[in-house]
């Protein structure tokens, strides 16, 4: 599937945005991965990334851990924003989509926050409320 101009510039736009949610929290690093999808570490650990048009899906979205039980009450919740991502989904991973017309960044504060507190060592962790 071939993304549009303005698909393309609403992709920066919110890419720009992920990365200052998810660099605002203690020692977070990210590295671009791949083509264009973006990987957020906590030291050596991934609790997050940005995917862009993974697998020519169209999907421009943000994956992170979580857990089983509220990865399914999140696509349960609201199928069209949330769905099971490719091979991480097993795992509990969630992602949410940012390539629609709104995008609800409270709940993608909170989600990024959620993961980064689930693998950061604990004193890291708690710097975050």
């Amino acid at each position: 599937m071939t993304l549009s101009a303005k698909q393309l510039s609403q992709s920066a736009r919110r890419q720009e945005r992920l990365i200052e949610i998810c660099g605002a929290l203690p020692e977070v690093n990210y590295e671009t991965v791949g083509d264009s999808h973006i990987a957020f570490r906590i030291r050596k650990k991934i609790f997050a990334y940005y995917l862009f048009d993974h697998h020519d899906d169209g999907i421009i979205a943000f994956c992170c851990k979580s857990s089983l039980s509220e990865q399914r009450r999140l696509v349960r919740d609201d199928p069209e924003s949330f769905f099971v991502p490719a091979y991480l989904g097993a795992r509990g991973w969630v992602a949410i989509r940012l390539d629609l017309d709104e995008v609800d960044w409270e709940i993608v504060n909170e989600l990024a926050r959620r993961a980064f507190q689930s693998i950061a060592p604990r004193k890291l962790a708690a710097l975050v409320d």
